[in-house]
């Protein structure tokens, strides 16, 4: 099992900053990446970028150049830069931890963290 514990977020104006936070605990050797999902209202959940135990990153087209995924120590914490934020990044942003096959496979999921957008 793996606990994930998310902090940040909040209401920023466009074109602001923040930054999201998840610390993950327990079986954190059976991490084999941890990412940020949001889902906004009425719509799918999304991937908006992970971070391989290796260091390798992706984003979602939509948050490239603007959003940063970086990390502490392997695999945890996991942190998410978000600059020059626009009001349809407004969602609630999910931490998530995925094992190792070998573990299962599964996939862990944080509280969920309210970011705003809004002038």
């Amino acid at each position: 099992q793996v606990q994930l514990v998310e902090s940040g977020g909040g209401l920023v104006q466009p074109g602001g900053s923040l930054r999201l936070s998840c610390a993950a605990s327990g079986n954190i050797f059976s991490i084999s990446a941890m990412g940020w999902y949001r889902q906004a209202p009425g719509k799918q959940r999304e991937l908006v970028a992970r971070i391989t135990r290796g260091g390798a990153t992706n984003y979602a087209d939509s948050v490239k150049g603007r959003f940063t995924i970086s990390r502490d120590n392997v695999p945890t914490p996991v942190y998410l830069q978000m600059n020059s934020l626009k009001p349809e990044d407004t969602a609630v942003y999910y931490c998530n931890a995925r094992e190792y096959v070998d573990y299962g496979g599964d996939d862990y999921w944080g509280q969920g963290t309210q970011v705003t957008v809004s002038s």
